[in-house]
């Protein structure tokens, strides 16, 4: 019988179930010697296959399909290792090409199924999957549940969610142990932001395998998304299993930063970087951290990195903008954010920021345009009414300032700004009354504000209200020990009241304290010249500086530092101790 034997293999991955073999037309015919050529290279191919010699076995079955094109186990074959190999785009069009010759070759349907589903091409790969699953279902046996899970995933993919959640199941039933079948299932419902379905299946998936770093991962996802306990527990641990996983890091390092922790999420961050240097998300992650934390150089340079990756990501160019403000280089910032304005139009914030870097540069004009736009888009903004009367008061528009600060009072009455800023204005413009009642609002809603008491000190002293402002004015010297004016206020108001030896006293106290403010601004500049000098090596003339310093405000813990310095510098090792310690008894003093 002139006939070639029929040979099965199964193979990991993509290739599934070949069929070998061909028919010579009749069975009386004596096969022609390309046909026995084309079957010698097909075993050949098998052969590879066996060894895992992909790229070889690509060779043998390209053989095969061109001495028989017309046999569709070449094609087959030759699709599914095309496939495997990455390929895939080439192994899709042999496995069609197999499967226009012999249209139930359910091999080719598997193997173009899974390619499709793999290449992202979920509504290709679902009627191929459907028609597996109906001959299954007709056989009476399942699909095996690696194919289930592919066909879960292209529904899924095409929002066919309840179908999803259906084969997934069926795989699950399949293996019911299978800890990534569980947390594929839990990313399902979790798709859907079903949350208590997919904490329930990644909790399965952590049981099932307590190593499976991505299902804390998940897990810890799913808890945060329902704001529940736990999930730092769960970021804590896939990082542990993970260490190495760039995504796990990026998480972990971002729930860290949005809880507030930026000093923890620094270098977990960083370590995201290292993992993805090309990541742009965690070059941004990473600035925005450092942004907050005041390491501002570090934080543009790493927000410039995003922005060049993102070029029109409004968001990145807006803090970008923004830390260069932080940085004291608005002029580079403008450009940036202006564009950021350009992308989103309608977004009050972006005028806003650019407002405020309008303002570092004293473009006065253009920052209240910019306020003004916003205020189009977000009229009950008390923070943008505010923010506008900021950029009036800074004109010396006085008049259109106040109903701005008036406007975002009223929106915002727990905000204790818009009430002091009244206050000062009211002041100015000699509206003592007011000013009162606005000064008293503000400082009612935040006490700690020596500065407000010991205006409102002055106001009361205006309205011939004496007891009151003494009260103001004995506050906000509680406030501000340190300050002379307070007390020079409440001299004049306790000679209104005539207690002449209570006013002297006030007077003295404000006397001292202008000698010592004016000692201690003496003694900065002798010790910013004794640290310049001990940077250009000159060690006696920086000895003589820091000493300078020190006769002028013997307390002055820097002074007493940059001189330990200096004498170590000159070999007096004793004395350099002995101030150094001096200078850290000074610094743990409040």
């Amino acid at each position: 019988m002139a006939r070639c034997l029929l040979e099965t293999r199964i193979f990991t991955g993509l290739v599934a179930g070949i069929l070998l073999g061909f028919q010579y037309g009749s069975y009386s015919q004596e096969p022609s010697p390309s046909l026995k050529e084309a079957d010698a290279d097909y075993r050949s191919g098998v052969v590879a296959l066996s060894r895992n010699d992909l790229n070889g076995a690509r060779e043998e079955f390209a053989k095969v399909v061109r001495l028989a094109p017309t046999a569709e186990q070449g094609h087959s074959a030759l699709g599914a290792v095309l496939v495997r190999l990455g390929h895939t785009n080439e192994g899709i069009r042999e496995l069609e090409k197999a499967l226009a010759i012999k249209a139930n070759d359910s091999s080719a349907q598997l193997n173009l199924a899974m390619a499709f589903e793999q290449s992202g091409q979920p509504a290709k790969a679902i009627p191929w999957f459907t028609k597996l699953d109906a001959a299954a279902r007709i056989e009476k046996h399942p699909l095996p549940a690696e194919v289930l899970a592919a066909y879960a995933r292209s529904l899924a993919a095409s929002h066919q969610f309840a179908s999803a959640v259906g084969k997934m199941r069926e795989a699950l039933t399949e293996s019911p142990q299978n800890a990534r079948l569980h947390d594929e299932l839990g990313s399902i419902y979790a798709q859907q932001q079903d949350w208590p379905n997919a904490q329930e299946a990644f909790r399965a998936a952590v049981q099932a395998d307590p190593n499976f770093a991505m299902a804390h991962l998940h897990l810890a996802l799913t808890l945060q998304a329902e704001q529940q306990p736990g999930a730092l527990q769960e970021f804590t641990k896939a990082y542990q299993l993970g260490p190495q996983n760039a995504v796990i890091a990026l998480e972990f390092g971002q729930f860290l930063a949005t809880s507030g922790n930026d000093e923890q999420a620094i270098p977990i961050l960083r370590h995201a970087l290292e993992l993805n240097p090309r990541n742009p998300t965690a070059a941004y992650q990473l600035g925005l951290a450092l942004q907050r934390t005041n390491k501002v150089d570090e934080a543009i340079s790493l927000l410039q990195s995003a922005a060049t990756a993102e070029t029109n990501d409004a968001g990145i160019l807006t803090n970008l903008g923004m830390a260069l403000c932080q940085a004291q280089r608005a002029k580079e910032a403008v450009p940036l954010l202006q564009k950021a304005v350009s992308l989103t139009p309608g977004n009050p914030t972006a005028h806003q920021n650019l407002a405020a870097a309008y303002i570092q540069l004293n473009q006065l004009d253009d920052a209240v345009s910019q306020l003004q736009e916003a205020l189009k888009l977000s009229p009950d903004s008390p923070q943008l009414h505010y923010n506008l009367g900021l950029a009036f008061k800074m004109q010396d528009n006085t008049a259109d300032a106040i109903p701005e600060f008036e406007a975002a009072e009223k929106l915002g009455p727990a905000a204790p700004e818009p009430p002091y800023a009244l206050g000062l204005l009211y002041l100015q413009a000699g509206r003592y009354e007011d000013a009162a009642r606005e000064l008293n609002a503000s400082l009612k809603l935040r006490p700690e504000n020596g500065n407000g008491w010991a205006t409102l000190g002055s106001v009361y002293n205006n309205l011939g209200k004496l007891p009151e402002a003494v009260s103001a004015l004995q506050e906000a010297i509680r406030q501000l020990p340190e300050q002379p004016d307070p007390h020079l206020t409440l001299a004049a108001v306790l000679v209104k009241e005539n207690q002449t030896a209570e006013a002297t006293a006030e007077r003295k106290k404000a006397a001292e304290l202008m000698r010592a403010n004016m000692n201690h601004e003496r003694a900065e500049v002798a010790c910013h010249s004794g640290n310049s000098l001990l940077k250009e090596g000159k060690w006696d003339d920086a000895i003589v500086e820091f000493r300078n310093a020190l006769s002028y405000d013997p307390d002055y813990a820097d002074a007493h530092a940059g001189l330990a310095e200096s004498l170590q510098r000159e070999g007096k090792l004793v004395e350099a101790a002995a101030e150094r310690q001096r200078a850290q008894t000074l610094a743990k003093k409040p």
